[in-house]
């Protein structure tokens, strides 16, 4: 289906990034966009990071009732430089830089690890977490989901579906369209303006032991 005014986005390649803009298309889809030493490096970190489950997360799991118990961890030092150098696209800094007023800049990414029964309900990460007070508010511009698992079939689930609204929406009773649904393939990065509703699907119980592994996470801005 094509939502007017919001494209349906087909994956764009490597070759192809420098043309993109967030202005035209909310959504930026790019598969392999990690090599396979990249992936092997950040599913090493993972092995080596702490993990807190959501039962482990009294805040979070109130806000994603019914979600399983995924697993979620912060990214090692040298994971996170690698990241972030890699992601210094011009489509990021041209979206974050047109917004006005700007007194700061932040990223905020963490691993993600989804087993059989766990999911994500629909949110549309207007959230912006638990503020520290006295401390500037950042206001979330794009979202970012990468996936680091060796191997994921399709019948396994765990794929991330984005919305648009209908005309008829409203706060209180969400009325959304699917524009996207989007398998989590090794080694591909999606990316999307906020606020977009959007969800996890539930991971399938024939895809066993497997762990369906992300990082996600936001570019934000800060304003005075």
């Amino acid at each position: 289906m094509r939502i007017q005014g919001e494209p349906m986005s087909e994956p764009v390649s490597i070759a192809d990034l420098s043309l993109f803009s967030f202005h035209k298309n909310p959504v930026l889809i790019v598969e392999n966009f990690w090599s396979l030493e990249e992936r092997k490096f950040f599913r090493e970190g993972m092995g080596q990071a702490v993990w807190k489950s959501l039962s482990d997360l009294p805040r979070v799991r109130e806000d994603f009732p019914n979600a399983g118990n995924w697993a979620k961890a912060e990214i090692g030092r040298a994971q996170g430089q690698q990241l972030f150098s890699r992601v210094q696209l011009p489509c990021i800094q041209s979206y974050m830089e047109s917004f006005p007023d700007i007194t700061g800049r932040r990223v905020g990414f963490n691993y993600y690890s989804y087993a059989a029964g766990d999911s994500l309900l629909t949110h549309d990460d207007t959230d912006q977490g638990y503020q520290v007070e006295g401390a500037p508010v950042s206001l979330r511009r794009i979202a970012l989901v990468s996936y680091f698992h060796d191997e994921w079939r399709s019948d396994w689930g765990g794929e991330l579906i984005i919305y648009a609204k209908r005309k008829t929406h409203s706060s209180e009773h969400p009325d959304l369209e699917v524009t996207h649904c989007i398998e989590p393939r090794p080694g591909s990065l999606v990316l999307f303006t906020v606020p977009r509703f959007h969800r996890v699907c539930r991971v399938d119980q024939v895809a066993g032991d497997r762990r369906r592994l992300s990082i996600a996470g936001w570019f934000m801005t800060e304003h005075s």
